[in-house]
């Protein structure tokens, strides 16, 4: 799949302002910083879609994008950075937690990991939190670009390694550059599966 067209809907701070649940759902999550934006504008590749910034944090509300007038592309704050207040913190996980459980359309959350990192606490926590709820998700590593290519499938194969004490079955997992472009159109054809799968159910 390739995607044709992609245009900002709308920012909202609660579920209930969001577009009605009408179209296939997907939504991309991590650590702040972690090139959401930039595996967002690689995807559509439109430059830009997605605000990049080098301010970690900079994503606080519930982001739509309407691809190909047939699906939304979901872009929604990070985690886990320190220097965001407590408070907005827990405004943030509330906000999160009432999209995740309430909106009917989610097909997948898409959780990006940076590859460069040993698995991190929230990280982890924010899977397991997934996974207990039984919220469809798949890992996105991100920066594969910044590690040598031979060590990369021994990172992937690491996290993996670690999440099967926790994990009877791992979830899927992509490796992507928004510099060189690897992953995109691997994940792009796992949506169009999926949004194949949702106009066909058995």
């Amino acid at each position: 799949m390739q995607i044709k067209t992609a245009k900002f809907v709308i920012s909202s701070s609660d579920y209930r302002q969001c577009p009605a649940p009408d179209r296939p759902e997907y939504a991309f999550i991590g650590r702040s910083n972690v090139g959401k934006s930039s595996l967002l504008n690689l995807l559509t590749g439109i430059a830009g879609l997605a605000k990049t910034s080098s301010t970690p944090g900079k994503t606080q509300l519930i982001n739509h994008f309407l691809i190909d007038e047939a699906w939304y592309m979901v872009d929604l704050p990070g985690y886990g950075y320190a220097k965001v207040g407590k408070a907005d913190r827990a405004k943030f996980a509330t906000m999160i937690e009432q999209y995740m459980r309430e909106r009917e359309n989610l097909l997948c959350v898409f959780v990006l990991i940076d590859i460069r990192l040993t698995p991190q606490k929230n990280d982890v926590d924010f899977i397991g939190w997934l996974g207990e709820r039984g919220i469809p998700f798949v890992l996105v590593f991100t920066k594969a670009d910044k590690l040598a290519k031979t060590t990369v499938g021994g990172k992937v194969e690491a996290y993996g390694k670690y999440l099967e004490s926790f994990w009877e079955e791992l979830p899927k997992m992509f490796v992507t550059s928004a510099e060189t472009k690897t992953g995109a159109k691997e994940i792009l054809n796992f949506i169009d599966q999926i949004n194949q799968e949702n106009k066909n159910p058995d």
